[in-house]
């Protein structure tokens, strides 16, 4: 049988998808982690709210926003990792743990997120988020800025937030602990400045 360049050109093709397929085999799972969940808060929302905020879906930078979890090895030098990953979306994790926060922090205020339609008074609470990302020095770090709203979009308060807390040991497991706390850490600052507003 005369090997032709075509033929040459399919059997190399081949050849690499059996050894792709045989490299996926061998390849572990990868680990999905949640960030820590908030201990809810006891009770029914309030019936008579002293305000109401709708949460609104936090905008994380485009290096963050991938199913990875991001570690900074240096300066200038970002790593997303490949075998340990967000169990879902992390703008949606952070969402929801920042609300659940706010609930304890923030107990006589409605919260609600921004697929729920609010009444015509409700502020809006919206977060960028810079950075979420384990550093080399061994802490793990949330910063951003946010902005609350009052019903016609005008900022009431714009603010820069930044949290640090240091692992308490190698790995994922920890990192993912360490910056789920330094996300509760940023919600208590924004809770503390919205009480202290009103």
């Amino acid at each position: 049988m005369v090997i032709t360049k075509r033929r040459l050109i399919w059997i190399a093709a081949t050849l690499a998808l059996i050894g792709l397929g045989g490299c996926a085999s061998s390849t572990p799972p990868a680990q999905r982690y949640a960030l820590p969940a908030t201990p809810a808060q006891g009770g029914a929302p309030p019936e008579s709210p002293s305000r109401v905020i709708q949460v609104a879906l936090p905008r994380v930078a485009r290096y963050l926003d991938t199913e990875g979890i991001v570690l900074q090895l240096d300066d200038i030098t970002l790593n997303e990792a490949r075998q340990h990953v967000w169990a879902e979306p992390l703008p949606q994790q952070l969402r929801r743990t920042l609300q659940a926060r706010l609930a304890v922090t923030l107990p006589d205020t409605r919260l609600l997120r921004n697929d729920a339609p609010p009444p015509d008074d409700a502020l809006t609470l919206h977060l960028d988020v810079d950075r979420f990302q384990g550093f080399p020095d061994g802490t793990a770090r949330s910063e951003g800025q946010w902005q609350l709203r009052d019903a016609n979009g005008q900022p009431l308060i714009v603010d820069d937030f930044r949290a640090s807390t240091e692992l308490a040991a190698d790995g994922y497991p920890a990192l993912v602990r360490a910056l789920g706390e330094s996300w509760n850490r940023v919600a208590d600052q924004i809770g503390q400045r919205i009480r202290d507003r009103h």
